[in-house]
């Protein structure tokens, strides 16, 4: 048996759990306050307080093991490796990182769905992130969309689930990811399933948009996992179908998305109703202020792990081609783009606005492309089977708003083109990330207008540091030059053109 498995068997030793199961009732907590005396172990802003886990059971959160491989490790070979794999590591007493699976020493259970996953070795992020996250520790992790952070935080929660008592009637979730979108929130649940099949640990996902019926009977029934939008989880809480007393293990991912998308006044509510001797996960693709400053409030004493350079750049597996263009050029260069690359595979276009999706599908359809758009507006049920049409490649051409630039895992998707730029550097990175993932290459293409010169400088930088080739026009642009009138410039290396008429259904 893995020294992971020490879950009670005793339903009733969770105990003295609260009455009041109302959102906002006695039962809420601080979310700056932490169980220490020492000041200095504080990541809050705030000084400590005396906290009353009065009536809370002491749970289980440490269960990493170092193995002997990794012991044996000498500090230069950990810092040669890290290195290596673009990982820095900040806090005290950080773990050395893990080269192979087996070196973590997961449950049986779960080494067999990584090994029908077909994963070879653990991506950087796991490679640090997982024995951060057994060891109980608050965590940190910046890493870009499609490192591999899903299961770096999925995996220490199942074991984390099957070290707690079993749920009692009435127990809400032990796990909780909040997630920014429907979409990713429905990707992480996805793997949830695949990976906690094995120990029967049961999930739902918790978002607006499609009826709550299906949703309130799974949390009535009882889960360990719970995934979803800010959103409709205080609604479930409001209306007493769920609590978060249970709740130890709490994931944030895509932070930085959620607070763009105005979800701080949420999140804050959240985390006020869960204990504050759990343990938290933070996860963001980037470092502003905002993101760090909310961290300071959740998070006691964390590690912190960054994949990669904190500073704001593109996988340098995607190839940037960026095109100045006038508004009014810009449908028509797409159509000229669209025939020379258009070989069927899978192209992601990301528009500014809801209606730009619409009406840009509609006119591509009425020149005979396969195209369907996803944006906010849509239902779900239209948005997932836009998605199925587009992931079996009946539909190889999908227009997005930014609802799809993050979360989507779409694989193989081989080209994207921002037909409008987005509104940060931040969601060009996002948008472009679409594509080469998981060691895969991609394309990405840029129509870029004098309106958006403001971000020149900012995305030859990108650009630069990727080793992309930078167009004397828009290194004009960058000095403050304005833009070339007629938009010269245009793709190159396009590769093989689409053959044939378009004889789409």
């Amino acid at each position: 048996m893995s020294r992971y498995d020490s879950r009670s068997s005793d339903p009733t030793s969770y105990r003295d759990r609260r009455s009041d199961s109302g959102f906002g009732g006695s039962t809420g907590y601080s979310s700056s306050v932490r169980s220490s005396s020492s000041k200095n172990d504080y990541y809050a802003s705030e000084g400590p307080k005396k906290v009353d886990l009065d009536g809370l059971p002491h749970f289980e959160k440490n269960f990493y093991i170092e193995a002997p491989s990794v012991a044996a490790m000498t500090e230069r070979e950990v810092e040669e490796y890290r290195q290596r794999r673009e990982i820095t590591v900040e806090g005290r007493d950080v773990p050395k990182p893990v080269k192979s699976f087996r070196d973590v020493g997961f449950p049986d259970y779960v080494m067999q769905e990584i090994a029908k996953a077909g994963f070879t070795e653990p991506t950087p992020i796991q490679s640090q992130g997982w024995p951060m996250a057994l060891k109980g520790r608050d965590l940190i992790g910046i890493a870009e969309t499609g490192s591999g952070k899903t299961l770096a935080y999925l995996l220490p929660a199942i074991v984390h689930v099957n070290a707690q008592p079993i749920l009692s009637p009435g127990d809400g979730p032990i796990v909780l990811v909040l997630a920014p979108t429907r979409e990713l929130a429905v990707q992480i649940q996805q793997e949830a399933t695949k990976f906690g099949a094995s120990s029967k640990i049961k999930n739902t996902c918790i978002y607006g948009g499609v009826p709550k019926g299906p949703q309130v009977r799974d949390l009535q029934k009882g889960v360990e996992i719970v995934i979803a939008t800010p959103g409709r989880l205080i609604d479930m809480m409001e209306s007493h179908h769920t609590n978060l007393r249970r709740v130890t293990y709490l994931v944030l991912d895509e932070a930085d998305r959620m607070l763009d998308m105005g979800f701080d006044p949420q999140i804050r509510k959240i985390v006020s109703q869960i204990r504050p001797d759990r343990q938290t996960l933070y996860w963001s693709a980037t470092w502003p202020k905002e993101v760090e400053q909310l961290a300071r409030q959740f998070l006691y004493n964390p590690y912190k792990v960054i994949i990669g350079s904190p500073d704001l750049k593109a996988n340098h597996a995607i190839r940037q081609h960026v095109d100045i263009v006038s508004e009014n050029q810009k449908y028509n260069k797409l159509v000229k783009l669209l025939e020379d690359i258009m070989d069927g595979s899978r192209i992601l276009i990301f528009m500014d606005t809801k209606k730009g999706c619409d009406q840009i599908t509609r006119q591509l359809r009425m020149d005979g492309w396969p195209a369907l758009s996803i944006h906010g507006d849509k239902s779900q049920a239209e948005r997932d089977w836009v998605l199925s049409e587009f992931r079996s490649g009946k539909s190889p051409i999908m227009t997005a708003t930014d609802v799809a630039a993050r979360g989507l895992d779409v694989k193989d998707v081989k080209y994207v083109i921002n037909y409008d730029f987005p509104g940060s550097l931040e969601d060009y990175v996002h948008r472009i990330g679409r594509t080469g993932r998981a060691g895969a290459k991609g394309t990405a293409y840029t129509f870029f207008t004098a309106a958006n010169a403001r971000f020149a400088k900012e995305l030859i930088a990108i650009l630069e540091e990727a080793g992309q080739k930078v167009s004397p026009e828009l290194a004009a642009m960058g000095r403050g030059a304005p833009p070339p009138p007629s938009g010269h410039g245009g793709f190159r290396d396009r590769g093989r053109g689409y053959g044939g008429g378009r004889s789409w259904s």
